[in-house]
């Protein structure tokens, strides 16, 4: 591994860590607000200098993405922590330029559907990179998710982020503006070097938003890619998000020492046990 994809990577564990020792610490009561800040603290007090967007975190339906319409009303509110109640942390933190974007789904306490959904994401993040080595193009690659999204009976609640994206390409932040220049949620240096790309990339016709309009119909760009399929059953909603490798003949997850891959592997034990 490079020592540029080695501080990708990094980052990345350290976000999951983050996402992890907060998660521990909800209890009944705690607002999306304070375990949002938790995280802010706990990564700023471990190095990171900037944001691509400040922490997220989401409650119950808040997690399906009930009542967001608008983007202010993604931003952490008042709601309050229950017993069986879903909730995603989200953060997108910067440390020396390199940047990583995560997505942590947990629950307080048992919800059913919540485990149906969390079991099931496993199945995305293998078609996903199955796909991309294939060469489909992001938009076709958009559909076949919305197509097994659908066989298992759910909701797409990616289409409801901005650009109604599937995911994003992400680098170096470059910018020689001051750090923490934070407008709404999103990162000031991170939206110069952002819009620098898109004018890049949209000039040898390709898109760094990975969705499914006619701007992504086009082979998938070797980079980095923040990936974040997001599901719902009913009011309870579950993602993952993590960096994806791509190359001009392959691509791969950048770490499988990620919460949701212990999750699924220690889930497989547990039926290879009943079996046995």
């Amino acid at each position: 591994m490079s020592e540029g994809l080695r501080r990708f990577r990094d980052l990345q564990r350290l976000a999951y860590e983050a996402a992890e020792a907060v998660a521990a610490g909800l209890e009944p009561g705690v607002t999306e607000r304070q375990a949002a800040r938790r995280m802010r603290r706990w990564l700023a007090d471990r190095g990171v200098d900037d944001w691509f967007h400040v922490p997220f975190a989401w409650f119950g339906d808040r997690t399906a993405f009930r009542g967001i319409v608008l983007p202010h009303q993604f931003l952490p509110t008042d709601r309050r922590l229950a017993e069986g109640m879903p909730f995603i942390l989200d953060a997108a933190p910067i440390a020396g330029g390199y940047t990583a974007d995560i997505g942590y789904a947990g629950c307080l306490g048992a919800n059913e559907p919540w485990e149906r959904l969390v079991a099931d994401l496993a199945d995305y993040r293998r078609l996903i990179v199955d796909l991309v080595r294939e060469r489909r193009t992001f938009a076709d690659i958009y559909a076949a998710v919305d197509r097994q999204i659908v066989r298992h009976g759910y909701q797409n609640r990616h289409r409801k982020y901005p650009g109604r994206v599937i995911g994003h390409q992400v680098g170096q932040v470059t910018s020689r503006l001051p750090r923490n220049l934070i407008v709404g949620a999103f990162g000031v240096r991170t939206a110069q070097t952002l819009g620098r790309e898109l004018v890049k990339e949209r000039l040898q016709g390709r898109s760094t938003l990975w969705n499914g309009s006619r701007r992504s119909q086009h082979p998938p760009t070797p980079g980095l890619w923040a990936v974040e399929p997001h599901l719902a059953l009913g009011d309870v909603g579950a993602k993952f998000e993590e960096l994806l490798v791509v190359t001009e003949d392959d691509a791969y997850w950048l770490d499988d020492d990620l919460p949701h891959v212990h999750r699924w592997a220690a889930g497989a034990d547990a039926v290879r046990e009943d079996r046995a």
